[in-house]
């Protein structure tokens, strides 16, 4: 995943220009120079800095989802002093742009340092609240990661229920499913409302090239493996936010399809050091059997053209647009899968929004129940090889309805 870097070179703020575009369409909703936390008391704010529990400028976020009027915010623990890894803040009043954060579901629950043996949620990358109001989160289990690298747990996964705010399961990746380069970074749902029991999760590895898949009714899990989720060797090389960097990563970001006729859906998948597309039915991902003997079933689709490597996907069922972020293109990109079905070339994806100093590495997406896009930059590539310039705006949440972002593109289903 991101910080699996073989080599880093600080170029000019020239390589900044190769990206003209102006991002006309994305509302930014919230930004920060830097983050802080709600925390209840000034004193308890000064306590956690003074421990080193809080060290303002180690705090990045990286993933968004939405659920009703919470906007849940990760911040990986990539260096020490990240307070809490999984927060939210409060769509209700959006006149504060730079609010607080809020630990989920509360500080406890983020505390890496308490001596009991409840749960705690170490370092989350990404997480997905579904039809059934529960949080599903992905956690590495890995604090640290630029430093000593200190596993605290076993990768889980964690279920809390969004009406209580409760933790309603723990899973652990079996042990059998995890190899030495192994990393787990993204958590993609398969559910539909009425059933709730049926769920599984899909959790790629994007260190050792597989997918975890994981039954909800079974409470169990399988490794499936296939040449389609390693990187691209000619496509590992970036330029962003006048940074060149190396990465290697694998299998990363997944979309899924509605529902089709036979009652399964296309999973949609890429590395994330790849310009290449593929997919596979779900009705092979959710059988454990055909999942890794069954490798003419997963096709690919294209190439989305050259500087064309995402890291988060996601679809949205209306109108059938593929929305992803474009890092190499400080951008959003998109492909209609109802338009243009299997044709898939850089010709039938499109650039929905770009620019290259507001939206220096988009991050994460997510499309909400009403088929609004949300994106979040946060120039990761300065903060793990560089240095964030905190007089600065560095994280920036962006917001725009579906329809609103394709208009004018390839993707536009006028």
């Amino acid at each position: 995943m991101e910080f699996k870097v073989i080599k880093t070179v600080i170029f000019g703020m020239l390589t900044l220009a190769l990206v003209q575009a102006k991002n006309g369409k994305l509302k930014e909703v919230f930004s920060w120079k830097q983050v802080d936390f709600a925390f209840p008391s000034e004193a308890a704010r000064k306590a956690a800095i003074d421990s080193g529990a809080f060290i303002k400028e180690h705090n990045l976020p990286l993933g968004l989802e939405v659920y009703k009027d919470k906007l849940f915010i990760t911040l990986p623990r990539w260096k020490a002093g990240i307070l809490a890894t999984l927060t939210y803040v409060s769509l209700k009043d959006t006149s504060n742009k730079s609010p607080n954060l809020i630990p989920y579901p509360n500080f406890e629950a983020n505390d890496i340092h308490k001596k009991d043996n409840s749960t705690t949620i170490v370092s989350v990358f990404r997480v997905r609240a579904d039809q059934c109001h529960r949080l599903w989160v992905m956690d590495t289990g890995v604090t640290d990661i630029l430093g000593s690298s200190e596993h605290i747990t076993s990768p889980k996964l964690l279920v809390y229920d969004l009406k209580t705010d409760t933790l309603i399961r723990e899973y652990y990746i079996k042990k059998e499913h995890i190899k030495e380069p192994s990393f787990f970074a993204n958590v993609i749902i398969d559910v539909t409302s009425d059933k709730c029991d049926k769920a599984f999760a899909y959790l790629p590895d994007l260190g050792s090239n597989a997918v975890i898949v994981y039954s909800w009714e079974s409470n169990d899990s399988w490794r499936v493996e296939h040449h389609f989720f390693h990187m691209d060797p000619l496509a590992g090389n970036y330029h962003v936010g006048g940074v060149n960097f190396q990465w290697v990563d694998g299998v990363f970001g997944m979309a899924l399809s509605p529902v089709q006729e036979d009652g399964y859906r296309t999973v949609y998948f890429h590395a994330l050091s790849s310009t290449r597309e593929f997919a596979v039915s779900s009705r092979i991902l959710q059988n454990e059997t055909l999942a890794s003997n069954s490798y003419y079933e997963y096709k690919q689709l294209g190439s989305r053209g050259p500087n064309s490597q995402a890291t988060a996907s996601f679809l949205d069922e209306k109108s059938g647009v593929l929305l992803y972020t474009q890092i190499n293109k400080d951008g959003v990109g998109c492909w209609n899968s109802f338009k243009h079905g299997t044709e898939y070339s850089a010709d039938t994806n499109g650039l929905v929004a770009s620019d290259n100093e507001t939206m220096i590495f988009p991050n994460d997406l997510k499309v909400d129940t009403e088929s609004n896009l949300w994106v979040l930059t946060d120039r990761l590539p300065l903060y793990l090889h560089g240095k964030l310039d905190t007089q600065d705006v560095n994280y920036r949440i962006f917001k725009a309805p579906v329809s609103e972002a394709i208009k004018g593109t390839v993707c536009d289903t006028a």
